[in-house]
């Protein structure tokens, strides 16, 4: 909501960014009137007050806070000076009106988005979902068959693409049984998950907890969990080839498999250790389980090498594997990255679920957004993940007129969707940290990275 200064020096708006980290506090009150002295007027003029008013917030199902924040002001925004990675010349860039801020907060709540979604949108049809995956699973095993069938030079790259990306499909559905959203029977969500995500090397509980953790922080510089951005002090403290190999293509397109072991850096713990930080107590038997038929899955794969010849293997699973490593980097990576228009981090008090969720990224994929289940309708999937991924597309249509500029349509894409490399290309080139300090904060670069984008 806008905020006044009413004063003798006349009424006119306050600034939208601020030259030193904003402050608030956190009240579910519906409004709040904060009363602050503002320096002398030029002419010399005693001081008033200025009165701001703020936004609601309330709890949703996550349990998680949307805080009313009220700003404090101590001097005006210098006209093109830089603050946390963007300048007041950068904000609203390319905007029609010009004075669109990503970073304030959305004048709506996010019980008027639930609100402007259709009910039926809600409604979660697990044979529908099943259907789903009988066709990615007979779509699997009749491209192997294929391939193993032809077994020739010219098919094989074909196969790879085809049967990598149907890996990553088969990764999507059991995304929504970790989500909830495949059925409303937790048992069946947990059968079809462990077989779908074991039969391509993902732990299920594992990740499904962490995948968690992502929602419930998204946006969040510290809290969040996936592709989230380096402060400058880690980012700094990181040897050169580690920095380089971070933002170097094809390097971060692989990381997936590090990501389970390890996580990110700045973050200890581990996807298959029930006594890793990243799990609670009473979620340790699950990520027993899920370790154990991963390496069930790891064996059978052995096995099948030593009966069929590692190259064969190599051929028919190895290759489309690392296919479907990069899917799943790609996607969320630019889910949460390479926006045309710098899009805000958040910490301490000017972070809500709401304000997180916005910065998410939709992105249309061409033909590939039936064969992996409308992922790329990502907003409304990151906001309220409990809707099936079959009503994506709509719900998001009925929510755009809520969401306002706040939601980015995505550029429309040819069959395949190479335009996003240009997108991918560009963001490791500029998107390397963000400040140590601030509660909003943007992406800045190192001009001494090799590849880095030169500043113009």
């Amino acid at each position: 909501m806008a905020s006044w200064v009413v004063s003798e020096c006349g009424l006119r708006p306050l600034p939208r960014i601020y030259p030193r980290p904003r402050t608030g506090i956190s009240s579910t009150v519906t409004s709040q009137l904060k009363f602050r002295a503002l320096p002398l007027c030029k002419n010399g003029k005693a001081p008033s007050l200025w009165v701001s008013g703020g936004s609601r917030g309330r709890e949703w199902g996550l349990k998680v806070s949307a805080p009313l924040m009220v700003g404090s002001v101590d001097e005006e925004f210098r006209e093109g000076e830089a603050i946390n990675g963007v300048s007041e010349l950068g904000l609203g860039e390319g905007d029609g009106d010009g004075g669109f801020d990503p970073g304030a907060p959305p004048p709506f709540r996010l019980a008027e988005i639930r609100a402007a979604i259709p009910k039926h949108c809600w409604m979660k049809d697990p044979w529908r979902s099943m259907s789903y995956v009988v066709r990615d699973v007979a779509v699997v095993f009749g491209l192997a068959a294929a391939a193993a069938y032809f077994n020739h030079w010219a098919v094989w790259p074909l196969y790879w693409f085809a049967q990598g990306t149907m890996f990553w499909a088969l990764f999507v559905l059991g995304h929504d049984c970790g989500h909830g959203s495949f059925s409303s029977n937790p048992k069946l969500n947990s059968v079809v998950g462990h077989l779908l995500h074991s039969s391509i090397l993902v732990p299920y509980h594992g990740w499904r907890i962490s995948h968690r953790t992502h929602h419930q922080n998204h946006g969040h510089v510290e809290n969040d969990e996936s592709w989230h951005p380096l402060s400058e002090k880690i980012y700094r403290s990181l040897d050169t080839a580690t920095r380089t190999l971070r933002f170097t293509l094809p390097f971060p397109m692989l990381a997936y498999p590090l990501y389970l072991w390890g996580r990110s850096p700045g973050k200890t713990g581990s996807h298959f250790d029930p006594n890793s930080n990243l799990f609670i107590p009473n979620e340790r038997k699950d990520v027993i389980t899920s370790t154990v038929c991963w390496s069930a899955m790891a064996a059978l794969l052995v096995c099948l090498s030593f009966v069929m010849g590692p190259v064969q293997m190599l051929k028919l699973y190895g290759i489309p594997y690392w296919i479907f490593v990069m899917w799943l980097d790609l996607v969320t990576y630019l889910h949460h990255h390479g926006h045309e228009e710098k899009l805000p981090w958040y910490r301490g008090k000017e972070w809500s679920y709401l304000r997180g969720g916005l910065t998410t990224i939709d992105r249309d994929y061409g033909v590939i957004n039936n064969i992996h289940h409308d992922i790329g309708t990502h907003v409304i999937h990151h906001l309220f993940p409990q809707i099936p991924h079959y009503h994506l597309v709509e719900a998001t249509k009925a929510a755009k007129p809520v969401l306002g500029k706040y939601y980015r349509e995505p550029k429309k894409s040819g069959p395949l969707p190479f335009h996003l490399l240009g997108s991918l290309i560009r963001s490791m080139k500029q998107d390397h940290y963000v400040s140590d300090t601030g509660d909003v904060v943007y992406y800045q670069k190192d001009p001494q990275l090799p590849g880095s984008q030169k500043s113009e």
